[in-house]
């Protein structure tokens, strides 16, 4: 989180962290796979030409809260990642912690909050779900998600 922040103001030092981290996280999914987030992003491309980044960033903390009950301790350690002092959190306090803490990232580094906010037309949500349900990458997410799923989803994400 901090070094995305820095790579934003233009710290060259963070610039690079930013590089070799996205390099680590493309050596990973390549190994493991993706989730409902990309599924999700992916139409998001295709109908609007929103920026893959900018897709997932607006759709992460949302599919993160429909995940939350599937991760263990994984988000108390995201929130810990996150600078979030998790230490006394019950389990479902740092998940919380840790889907608001990305909700904050986004917003201090200027994503936008809502999919409206990037020219989504809310009549088109159950084709973008559609294609959402169908994308490769929504079968690796850790909790099944039905089409009615997806679909609120994007409704809490507009």
């Amino acid at each position: 989180a901090g070094a995305l922040r820095g790579a934003v103001a233009g710290e060259k030092e963070a610039g690079e962290a930013m590089a070799l981290g996205q390099y680590v996280a493309g050596m990973g999914f390549s190994n493991v796979g993706l989730g409902l987030v990309h599924g999700m992003a992916h139409p998001l491309g295709a109908f609007y030409n929103t920026p893959h980044g900018v897709a997932n960033a607006i759709l992460l903390p949302h599919v993160m809260r429909f995940n939350a009950g599937y991760t263990n301790e994984k988000f108390r350690d995201i929130a810990r990642a996150m600078g979030v002092k998790v230490e006394g959190l019950s389990l479902e306090e740092a998940r919380n912690a840790a889907v608001e803490a990305v909700f904050t990232l986004n917003r201090d580094v200027g994503i936008p909050l809502h999919l409206r906010d990037v020219g989504v037309r809310k009549e088109d949500i159950p084709a973008l779900a559609q294609a959402a349900f169908d994308d490769v990458c929504t079968g690796g997410n850790p909790r099944e998600a039905s089409l009615a799923d997806i679909v609120e989803l994007y409704h809490t994400a507009w």
